[in-house]
C-alpha cells in the first residue's frame, strides 16, 4: 500500500514541476512514506529523520516532509522531536499535497494535516498518468479500499488507515486500463480486507470487482491481498476456478494456530474455520499456491500455543510465509495485555518457526523441478552471471520474473540460444525449471510465447 501512495505522490507532484531525484543532497523536496505496522519500521524512520538533520541545516530551504501511518499516529510530536521537518501528512492528506507545498514553499512555516474523510478521493488526471511513463512497469499495484474495520487486537490500522471505505468500481477499471495501455500486464488489487469490498457502500462485491477487471482486453495476470480468513466467501473460492487471469495464488494470513490465540486476537475465526477454507480453495484450483502471515509470542502464547502454529504449518504446507515478532503499538489493545513473552523468548520462536517452514518452502519448490512454467519478465536480476562457455562464446545474462502462482523465477539467456532481442522485460516465457531453492527457481527458457507489449508471435528455442 506504501507503493501504491509513493507512486500517488509522484504523480501528484509532477504538474508542480517536482520529479524524482537520486540524491538527498540536490533535492529540493524530501518525502518520507512511512510504516507504523511494526516498532522496528517505526524506529527506522526516527533514524533516517535524524539522519536528515544535517542536510537541512546546510540547505534551510530543503522541504522536508513526512507522510504515511507515523505521520497520522505522531502527529504534531514528530514536529517537536525533528523541528528540521516541515510537513507532517497523514494517511488521508495525499492528495492535497500540492496545496500543502505550495503554501510551505510561499509562507516558509511548518505545517500538519492528520485530518481523516469518510470518502477517497480520485482524480482522474492522477489515475490517467500512468499514460505518461517513459519506462512502463510490467506489474502495479491498485488500492481498491483503505482503512480497516476489524480491529484485531494487535493491530494499529484503524486507528492510522480510518475505517473501511471502498474506491468506486468505475475508478479502479479505469485505472487499471490506463496502467495497460502504459504496458502493465500484472495488477495487485490492495485492500486491508479485500473481501470486504463494497459491502458498506453497496457497491459491486469483490468476486464482482474481480469479473470487470478481468475482461479489460490486454491484462495477462489479476492478483490480490490482502483476504481475511472470516470473510473468504464461496464465489471468492470459486472465482479462482472460473476466471482466466486470476493466479492461482492466495495470500490468507492466519497469525496464529490456536484457537485461543486467535480469540484473543480478536481474529473472529477458529483454526477450524481455517482448514476448511484451505480444503475449499485447493478444491476448486488443485495447483494454488497458499501463502500466510504468522505472529509469535502473542501476549499470553504459550509453549503449547506456538506448538498449535506448527502443527497447522505442517498440516497446510504454506508455499511461504511471513513471520514477525509480536510488538507493542500505539492504541492496539494488546499493548495493555499481561503476560508478555520475552524478547529472547520471542526470537527463539521465530527461529524456530522459519526453520520449520522453510522444508514445506523447499519441498514445495522442488516438486517444480522439470516442469514448464510461464513467466512475466520483470526485468534483468539483480545478480549478474559470469560465465565462460568456450563451445558457444556466448554472453551471459539472468533474467527474472514471477510464476502465476507467484514463485519467483531467475533465467539465463544465452546470446547465442536465444536472440537477444526476444526476451525483455514484458515477455512472457516459458521456462524449464532446473533447480529449486528455498526462495526462488531458477531454469532455461524453452519458449516465448507471447511479447506481451507487442503481440509478438511465438517461438520455440
Amino acid at each position: 500500500m506504501n507503493v501504491y501512495d509513493s507512486e500517488q505522490i509522484e504523480k501528484l507532484l509532477a504538474p508542480s514541476r517536482y520529479k524524482i531525484n537520486s540524491s538527498f543532497e540536490v533535492a529540493d523536496l524530501i518525502i518520507i512514506n512511512t510504516c507504523a505496522i511494526r516498532e522496528k519500521a517505526e524506529q527506522k524512520v526516527f533514524s533516517f529523520l535524524g539522519r536528515l538533520a544535517d542536510i537541512k541545516r546546510r540547505r534551510p530551504n530543503l522541504i522536508i516532509g513526512v507522510g504515511g501511518c507515523v505521520a497520522q499516529q505522531e502527529g504534531k510530536k514528530i514536529l517537536k522531536r525533528m523541528p528540521h521537518v516541515d510537513l507532517v501528512f497523514g494517511t488521508h492528506a495525499i492528495y492535497r499535497l500540492p496545496y500543502l507545498i505550495e503554501k510551505i514553499e510561499t509562507e516558509r512555516c511548518s505545517l500538519i494535516d492528520v485530518e481523516m474523510s469518510e470518502v477517497i478521493e480520485e482524480l482522474e488526471s492522477v489515475i490517467e498518468s500512468s499514460l505518461d511513463r517513459t519506462d512502463p512497469k510490467v506489474t502495479s499495484f491498485v488500492t481498491i479500499m483503505r482503512g480497516c474495520d476489524n480491529f484485531c487486537t494487535y493491530c494499529v490500522v484503524p486507528y492510522v488507515r480510518g475505517r473501511e471505505t471502498s474506491r468506486f468500481p468505475e475508478s479502479i477499471v479505469n485505472e487499471v486500463k490506463c496502467l495497460v495501455k502504459s504496458g502493465v500486464q500484472e495488477v495487485t488489487l490492495l485492500g486491508q480486507n479485500v473481501n470486504s469490498y463494497g459491502k458498506k457502500e453497496n457497491l459491486n462485491s469483490f468476486p464482482q470487482l474481480l469479473g470487470r477487471v478481468n475482461e479489460i482486453d490486454g491484462l495477462f495476470r489479476i492478483r490480490f491481498t490482502t483476504s481475511h480468513p472470516k470473510d473468504l466467501s464461496d464465489d471468492l473460492i470459486s472465482a479462482f476456478k472460473n476466471m482466466d487471469k486470476l493466479c492461482n495464488h492466495i495470500h490468507l494470513p492466519v497469525q496464529s494456530g490456536a484457537n485461543r490465540i486467535l480469540k484473543r486476537m480478536n481474529r473472529k475465526y477458529t483454526r477450524e474455520l481455517y482448514l476448511e477454507k484451505i480444503d475449499k480453495l485447493r478444491n476448486n484450483c488443485l495447483d494454488i499456491a497458499v501463502t500466510s502471515d504468522i505472529i509469535v509470542g502473542f501476549p499470553g502464547e504459550t509453549r503449547a500455543d506456538f506448538e498449535e502454529t506448527l502443527d497447522l504449518i505442517k498440516e497446510v504446507e504454506f508455499d511461504g510465509i511471513f513471520a514477525f515478532k509480536y510488538s507493542d503499538r500505539p492504541n492496539a489493545p494488546a499493548a495493555r495485555f499481561t503476560n508478555k513473552i520475552t524478547e529472547q523468548e520471542k526470537k527463539d520462536r521465530l527461529q524456530i518457526l522459519l526453520n520449520f517452514q522453510e522444508y514445506f518452502t523447499t519441498k514445495k519448490n522442488r516438486a517444480l523441478v522439470g516442469s514448464n512454467e510461464l513467466v512475466l519478465v520483470e526485468g534483468l536480476s539483480k545478480k549478474r552471471v559470469d560465465k565462460d562457455d568456450a563451445q558457444s562464446k556466448c554472453q551471459y545474462v539472468q533474467w527474472t520474473g514471477r510464476t502465476e502462482a507467484n514463485k519467483v523465477v531467475n533465467f539465463i539467456q544465452s546470446e547465442g540460444v536465444i536472440p537477444g532481442d526476444r526476451i525483455s522485460k514484458g515477455k512472457i516465457v516459458n521456462v524449464k525449471i532446473e533447480k529449486a531453492c528455498s526462495h526462488s527457481l531458477s531454469g532455461k527458457p524453452v519458449q516465448v510465447e507471447i511479447s506481451a507489449l507487442k503481440g509478438e508471435q511465438s517461438y520455440a528455442a
